[in-house]
């Protein structure tokens, strides 16, 4: 209804056509093709998907301008950052995605706070996503005094990267939380320099280490990984003895439970459907 006529409703003196707006009447097509693409849009098709399902489906040609003016504008998108959330959650992933984006004439970095939780009850859901500045733990803090304020009382396991003072930005708000940091973060932290032709039998070694069925054998591979690589790659095991105490935490709880939250593999997956329509 804006795009025929070239202007929103009563704004005649910008219309760009000699089209009007005399009148009203109820209009179901309208509504329903606006309800088809939001309901497309979130299911993740971007513009161009959106737009080509379209024409296919009712030759119909809507410019990807109109389908981000009905996007941008809905009102649920507000609802969904407000809406009240569980009391419990007994996993929260937390992790940041960046991206390059358009700000005033120039291209700058942002970061895209995510948080994912697994309520008491198994179900999945995305709590939350923010936009600010380079991923800080100053950011984080504020973020889970979002979650807080919506509703939140406890966060069982927080499950993050090894970003400096986001385990103390957790204790700050939810001060019972055992944060534990991503086993795959560490890895890649820690593998980074490796030798290429030597990366598969260390990582056949350090599996070992994270696979373990019980803490006293993963100390016990560890050593044995040590010694020996600490010849060439002093600095792995270190790393893992250094951060033992976010790493260790999930050996507590049986293998069927350990394989939910030992890594941030949820969040690195949802990341990847963002990418994908953005």
């Amino acid at each position: 209804m804006g795009e025929e006529p070239g202007c929103s409703k009563y704004d005649y003196r910008n219309k760009d056509t000699d089209n009007s707006r005399n009148g009203h009447s109820q209009n179901t097509v309208t509504q329903d093709m606006e309800e088809k693409i939001i309901s497309m849009y979130a299911k993740g098709m971007t513009a161009n998907d959106i737009e080509s399902h379209m024409r296919e489906l009712y030759d119909i040609g809507i410019s990807d301008s109109t389908i981000s003016r009905i996007t941008d504008n809905l009102p649920i998108v507000k609802e969904w950052q407000e809406r009240p959330l569980e009391s419990v959650y007994a996993v929260v992933f937390m992790d940041a995605i960046h991206y390059h984006v358009r700000s005033e004439g120039r291209i700058v970095k942002r970061a895209v706070y995510i948080a994912i939780g697994i309520d008491m009850e198994g179900h999945k859901d995305v709590l939350g996503m923010y936009v600010g500045q380079n991923e800080s733990a100053k950011f984080w803090l504020s973020v889970l005094n979002g979650l807080k304020n919506r509703g939140v009382e406890d966060i069982l396991n927080a499950c993050v990267d090894g970003l400096t003072g986001f385990p103390q930005a957790i204790e700050a708000v939810f001060p019972q939380t055992e944060s534990r940091q991503c086993i795959i973060h560490q890895i890649r932290n820690t593998t980074k320099f490796v030798s290429y032709k030597e990366l598969k039998p260390l990582m056949a070694d350090l599996k070992r280490v994270y696979a373990a069925p019980t803490e006293e054998r993963a100390l016990a591979e560890l050593d044995s990984f040590d010694e020996k690589w600490s010849g060439k790659y002093l600095k792995i095991a270190k790393s893992w003895k250094d951060n033992r105490a976010n790493l260790s935490t999930y050996f507590k709880y049986p293998e069927a439970v350990r394989c939910l939250f030992y890594t941030n593999n949820t969040i690195e997956g949802f990341n990847r459907r963002l990418r994908k329509v953005t």
